[in-house]
């Protein structure tokens, strides 16, 4: 047990989420009027299309999928990946704050259409309209993506990658074709993810160490 608890100890970053999530739970339950609409003439040429709901959940997968990989495989990917995660969720939750913001895009849906309209119907009762920019969705998954392109350790799966590319793409568009977020969202989210990059990966630190890795990986 003790040798598991030594070579897991990495866990610990975990505890970041008893300040996030205490955080986000606040702001879903007391940004609910007077916020700030954000809603451009872009959104309205969006159509909303219910499937997008399958990419727009599959985010769950993607982000712990990810992480647990990195967790399990290679500890440096996994602290790489959290510090930009995690910086990223925290500025949007800032931003969210002292900015409350929200959208008045959501269409009614009849939950009766199809399971596709029936799982939409089932998000817009859990998720508020509000706390949107930047999209959360979008910044996990570009950050997400990043870090398995910029990963040692999937540098032989090249197949990963592509995957990773089209799932982020997916999950990027569901959150204007499901009407849950706004393209300013979206742009916002690529933004933060663009200033925060050099942050964790394109330090001359995070050069040396993909050099001393792969002179190790060669033997």
């Amino acid at each position: 047990m003790r040798e598991l608890i030594k070579k897991y100890r990495h866990a610990w970053v975990a505890v970041y989420f008893l300040l996030y999530m205490p955080w986000f739970i606040w702001l879903e339950h007391t940004v609910t009027q007077d916020f700030h609409v954000i809603h451009t003439w872009l959104d309205d040429m969006i159509p909303f299309c219910e499937y997008f709901i399958i990419p727009y959940l599959l985010w769950f997968v993607y982000m712990f999928g990810t992480v647990l990989y990195f967790f399990f495989v290679n500890k440096r990917d996994f602290y790489r990946v959290c510090s930009y995660l995690f910086v990223g969720m925290t500025i949007c939750l800032m931003i969210c704050t002292v900015f409350p913001n929200g959208t008045d895009m959501r269409p009614a849906v009849d939950p009766q259409k199809n399971v596709f309209a029936w799982l939409v119907s089932v998000l817009q009762g859990i998720d508020t309209s509000t706390n949107i920019f930047p999209s959360i969705h979008v910044f996990d998954s570009v950050a997400l993506h990043v870090a398995v392109v910029k990963s040692e350790s999937l540098r032989k799966h090249p197949y990963f990658r592509k995957v990773s590319l089209v799932l982020c793409i997916l999950i990027c568009a569901s959150t204007v074709f499901l009407k849950q977020h706004s393209v300013v969202d979206v742009l916002g989210a690529l933004v933060l993810a663009y200033l925060l990059y050099p942050m964790a990966y394109g330090s001359s630190t995070y050069a040396a160490e993909t050099r001393r890795f792969r002179r190790k990986a060669l033997g």
